[in-house]
């Protein structure tokens, strides 16, 4: 009996998996922003839309006037992820690396950021939350890694320093 109640302590003190936005649900995906680096006179364009219960994130990165990336980014509050380790991705990509972005506060001017390369096939993507390193403008910022327990802010660019069209499809993002 003593060991069925140690179980059930420890199972009950488990993190379930939290949704940060599944696009196969009823959420609205008009919550989702696009910011390109026309921001700041660039060219890039791109779109987010729902097609087969996926977000589909395409567009063209031109690095006409000093443009180069494409993003589109999610507010949405999500408190106590302390005992959450990691970001889960389920998506589909053309092969290109695209960045994942945190934020604790979304007016932060910086973000926690981590690479990640697309196979071209549909794949789990792990993102460990503890190597999230902080940037602003693409420059590495002189701060810890990511360890905070709130997040405002997610967000998916790509902008590796090519002219190039790219396309991905989330299903979830979830952690975990």
């Amino acid at each position: 009996m003593k060991g069925l109640i140690y179980t059930l302590l420890f199972m009950s003190q488990l993190q379930q998996p939290q949704t940060i936005f599944d696009f196969n649900s009823a959420q609205n995906i008009n919550s989702w922003r696009i910011v390109n680096d026309d921001v700041m006179g660039g060219r890039s364009s791109s779109m987010l839309s729902l097609i087969n219960k996926k977000g589909v994130f395409k567009g063209k990165v031109s690095l006409e006037n000093n443009g180069g990336f494409a993003m589109t980014q999610l507010d949405s509050k999500i408190n106590n992820i302390k005992n959450y380790k990691k970001i889960v991705l389920k998506i589909k990509g053309d092969g290109k690396t695209y960045q994942f972005r945190i934020k604790e506060k979304r007016f932060n001017m910086y973000s926690y950021t981590q690479n990640f390369k697309t196979s071209g096939k549909e794949e789990e993507i792990v993102l460990y939350l503890k190597d999230f390193k902080p940037q602003f403008r693409g420059r590495k910022l002189d701060m810890p890694n990511f360890g905070k327990d709130i997040i405002e802010q997610v967000a998916i660019l790509i902008g590796d320093g090519k002219n190039e069209e790219f396309e991905i499809q989330i299903n979830t993002i979830t952690l975990k």
